[in-house]
């Protein structure tokens, strides 16, 4: 499969070019217009449950969008909804990745896609909860943000320090904590960051350029506020 990912960090796709009897899986919704020679289906990857736990535990979609080029080659364009990056990744299926929810655009067949669970304290305090998609296998994947997606290269016991809401992606190997963005309470909420994650390396961490909730509350902000 040959891909290029189009029209920079504000508003890309990802255009794929599939040979015949090649395919790909993308979250639902994610076409955005292909081939008369391709075709799309829906279905799960992996088993009921899976699907179930994508869609309960993780707020993913329950199916899959399979594109399949079964009656001669052609091309796919895919993108996401929110306004933002696109990336791609090349696993060789070493380590896994964990993916904040609505992270997940597309990948080709042989990456599978699930959930797993945060400890205690991540689940409670981090924007993406118990629950995150871990992603593994060996193939091609295609990542996307809210913003531009930054990549933070940490060598080995070289720390950072990143606000939750920014979180994408991160290789399971890693380890992080949350903890408070100052050193008391009252200093963290006045701050505006009140929780954060520290990550220590070796290893990559990609962070999205803009904070979802925050665009929340600022489009909350500018809305006409009911006097009745």
């Amino acid at each position: 499969m040959n891909y290029e990912i189009m029209y920079g960090n504000a508003f890309p796709v990802v255009k794929c070019v599939l040979q015949y009897g090649e395919s790909i899986k993308a979250e639902s919704d994610a076409m955005i217009c292909m081939s008369n020679t391709l075709d799309v289906e829906g279905s799960m990857d992996g088993s009921l449950l899976g699907g179930i736990a994508r869609r309960v535990l993780a707020g993913e979609s329950f199916f899959f969008e399979n594109i399949n080029a079964k009656r001669g080659p052609g091309y796919v364009i895919l993108g996401h909804s929110a306004p933002g990056g696109i990336i791609d990744i090349e696993l060789d299926g070493s380590y896994n990745l964990r993916v904040q929810k609505d992270g997940f655009l597309a990948a080709t067949q042989s990456i599978k896609v699930d959930t797993t669970v945060q400890n205690l304290a991540q689940g409670i305090f981090s924007r993406e909860g118990f629950f995150v998609l871990n992603i593994h296998g060996s193939g091609t994947l295609f990542l996307s943000s809210f913003g531009a997606i930054h990549a933070v290269n940490l060598e080995a016991d070289e720390e950072v320090i990143i606000d939750n809401g920014h979180l994408v992606a991160w290789p399971d190997y890693m380890q992080y904590s949350i903890e408070k963005a100052s050193s008391g309470w009252i200093s963290s909420i006045m701050s505006g960051e009140c929780l954060v994650c520290r990550f220590r390396g070796p290893g990559v961490v990609l962070i999205q350029t803009r904070n979802p909730d925050s665009f929340v509350k600022w489009l909350e902000g500018m809305l006409p506020k009911n006097k009745g």
